[in-house]
C-alpha cells in the first residue's frame, strides 16, 4: 500500500480508503442485506485484512443504512483504533444536530475521538452555506474539536459547485472530499489549471477522492459499448486515472470482501501503471524548433 499526506492535518494515509456506503446501503451495486450476520462477518473480514495490509483510511457516515456502517466498521475500529484513521460526516447543519449526530458517531465507531468529521453535501446551495458557517454548524464543528473529539474539519461535495469554493475560502476546513473520476473532471481543470480541487490544493488542504470508479457506470457501459473490451481491467484503469493526480491524497472505494480489498492494494502498489496526466490532457503539441 502507498502513502500520502493528507494536506495540512499532516496524517499519513492510504492512498486507497475503505468506503463505508456499501456496508451500510441495501442492495447498492448488488444484493445486499446490511443486517445480515453472513454480510457482516464478510464486511469484517475485509476491514481487518485491509489493516492488516496497511490500508489505514475508513470513511464511513451515520447515512449509510441509519448507523449501520458506523456499527459495523466499529466493531473492528474499536480494537484497532491505533491503526485507523477514521473519517465520518454529518447531514446536518444546525448546532445542535451537530453535536447530537458527533456523539452517536462516536459511540457506534467504538472510539473517543474522530479524526476527520465532515459536513455530508451535495451540492451546497446558499442556504446551507449560510446555515454552516452562521448558523452554528461550524461552530458546533470547533466546539468538538476543542473538546478534543475531534481532529479535523471536513466537507464532502458531489459537485463543484460555488457553494463548496466559499467554504473552501474560509480557511475553516482540513479536507475536502470531491467526486473526481476519469468521466467527471469538472473538480479538476488540467489544461486551464482551474478547479475546486486546485482552489483547495491552495489552503493545503486535504484531497480525499469520492466515486474514483465511476460507481460501476463505466465498466457497465463499455463492454455494451466495445465488446472487445468485456475482459479489461476497467477498473484498474479508472483506479490508476485518479491516483496519477498528483492533487489526490486518498481514493475512497466501497469494498465488502478480502478479496477486493487485496485487488485494490495490488493496484496501489503497481507504480509502473501511473498515468502521465499532463501528457494525457495537453491537446496541443510544441511547435516545431
Amino acid at each position: 500500500m502507498q502513502y500520502r499526506t493528507l494536506g495540512r492535518t499532516n496524517l499519513r494515509v492510504s492512498e486507497i480508503g475503505f468506503g463505508g456506503a456499501q456496508v451500510g446501503i441495501p442492495n447498492y451495486m448488488e444484493t445486499w442485506d446490511p443486517h445480515g450476520q453472513r454480510e457482516q462477518r464478510t464486511v469484517t473480514e475485509a476491514l481487518n485484512r485491509a489493516l492488516d495490509l496497511g490500508l489505514n483510511y475508513v470513511d464511513t457516515a451515520p447515512g449509510y443504512g441509519d448507523g449501520v456502517s458506523e456499527e459495523v466498521l466499529g466493531r473492528v475500529i474499536g480494537k484497532r483504533r491505533e491503526e485507523c484513521v477514521v473519517a465520518t460526516k454529518l447531514s446536518t447543519y444546525d448546532r445542535e444536530s451537530v453535536m447530537a449526530s458527533a456523539e452517536a458517531s462516536l459511540r457506534r465507531l467504538r472510539t473517543d475521538v474522530i479524526d476527520i468529521l465532515q459536513f455530508h453535501g451535495g451540492i451546497y446551495p446558499r442556504e446551507d452555506v449560510d446555515l454552516i458557517l452562521n448558523g452554528g454548524g461550524l461552530d458546533a464543528l470547533r466546539k468538538l474539536r476543542e473538546q478534543g473529539k475531534v481532529r479535523f474539519l471536513g466537507f464532502t461535495a458531489e459537485l463543484p459547485s460555488g457553494g463548496v469554493s466559499k467554504l473552501i475560502a474560509t480557511g475553516e476546513f482540513d479536507v475536502m472530499q470531491i467526486r473526481y473520476n476519469f468521466t467527471y473532471q469538472d473538480s479538476c481543470d488540467f489544461i486551464n489549471e482551474r478547479g475546486v480541487m486546485r482552489e483547495a490544493e491552495a489552503q493545503n488542504m486535504g484531497m480525499v477522492i469520492m466515486r474514483p470508479m465511476t460507481s460501476g457506470i463505466f465498466q457497465r457501459l463499455m463492454p455494451q459499448v466495445f465488446p472487445q473490451l468485456a475482459d479489461a481491467d476497467l477498473s484498474g484503469f479508472l483506479l490508476n486515472y485518479v491516483l496519477s493526480n498528483p492533487l489526490v491524497d486518498v481514493a475512497i472505494i466501497g469494498m465488502r470482501r478480502a478479496e477486493e480489498v487485496e485487488r485494490n492494494n495490488a493496484l496501489s502498489d503497481d507504480m509502473a501503471a501511473r498515468l502521465d496526466l499532463e501528457e494525457i490532457h495537453n491537446r496541443f503539441f510544441p511547435s516545431a524548433a
